[in-house]
């Protein structure tokens, strides 16, 4: 008979514990941004409510910006270096295939007994990094670092009207780890694969070896008015089964923190979810531009520090994006 397995101890309950931040230093205007394409900062604001965006230096890598945001979470939560027992990076702007960008990050922090991996889900990828963190701690317990870190930059042809002055840079972190009691509602996460092709890499980096295809470099493109019909609503829907998940109605969240793409899929996702008037709708986008995988920490960052969230509200937080990937939860702010 062969013995059974023991099996690892964890939390009954996780919950963020702090949260951080890093903006570039470069501030962009659209009249930047559009200097190469025909477009203007009248049209930027109407159709995607974005006034500046950061674009960052030759100095600002993924890790730099992912090691100041990091930092600041870890201090915020009241932890140690020592404490971070995994540290998992959401990013696509990564331009290394391997190793993983949270390996360099683990190491800049000095986490330096932490697992460490990355996730490319897209925009979407920060919301799973929080879902896969979560359980974590459930099941291992330990304190769980959740980076969301973007040089969009690095993947922008300044000359394509649908992306040029749509993105910016940037890194948003928390740190994850056990509670008493709650602090996320179970999520609510999928793809619809059969549209992969409405956000994509440009050039497959065998085409580019090969020298096939007329891009010099994979850029990022999409499909604009295809993921704007999409993700307007078809996150609500994911939204509303995130609430029903949680156990809680619209009525009862305090702040709406989805991706930041669109300042109008923001808003009608508002509506049509049936937020009141009173619930905060985070719109970092209209200075930070859409900034992927760390749109949603870095609007989780603004929020706080600007007071107009606090310690305990519940948060809805939205991630959707390439793939098309989304990901839904509730969660306690801390």
């Amino acid at each position: 008979m062969k013995p059974e397995l023991a099996a690892s101890e964890g939390a009954r309950y996780a919950k963020i514990m702090g949260v951080g931040s890093y903006r570039p230093r470069r501030i962009v205007d659209n009249e930047e941004a559009c200097r190469l394409i025909d477009s203007s900062d009248d049209w930027v604001r109407s159709r995607t409510g974005i006034v500046t965006r950061r674009w960052a230096g030759p100095d600002e890598t993924l890790g730099v910006m992912a090691e100041q945001a990091a930092l600041k979470a870890v201090a915020a939560a009241g932890l140690s270096m020592a404490d971070i027992t995994c540290v998992i990076a959401a990013t696509f702007t990564h331009l290394k295939q391997t190793p993983a960008i949270a390996t360099e990050i683990a190491h800049r922090i000095d986490a330096t007994q932490a697992a460490a991996f990355d996730v490319s889900a897209g925009c979407a990828g920060f919301v799973h990094g929080v879902v896969l963190a979560a359980d974590s701690v459930r099941s291992r317990g330990g304190h769980v670092l959740v980076v969301g870190v973007e040089r969009m930059t690095d993947l922008l042809n300044l000359r394509d009207r649908s992306t040029a002055c749509i993105f910016g840079d940037g890194a948003g972190a928390v740190v994850i780890g056990p509670s008493a009691h709650p602090g996320f509602g179970p999520a609510v996460w999928g793809a619809d694969g059969s549209q992969a092709d409405a956000i994509e890499q440009s050039l497959s980096w065998d085409a580019l070896r090969d020298g096939i295809g007329e891009d010099p470099f994979p850029y990022l493109k999409q499909e604009g008015q295809r993921v704007f019909r999409w993700a307007a609503y078809e996150m609500a829907d994911v939204a509303k089964q995130a609430l029903a998940a949680a156990g809680i109605a619209a009525a009862d969240v305090d702040v709406l923190i989805p991706h930041q793409a669109n300042v109008r899929i923001i808003d009608t996702i508002a509506r049509r979810v049936g937020l009141p008037e009173s619930t905060v709708v985070a719109k970092d986008i209209v200075t930070a531009g859409n900034t992927s995988g760390a749109s949603i920490p870095l609007a989780l960052d603004a929020v706080l520090s600007s007071g107009q969230a606090r310690s305990g509200d519940l948060a809805l937080l939205v991630g959707y994006g390439a793939g098309l990937c989304y990901a839904a939860t509730v969660a306690v702010l801390p």
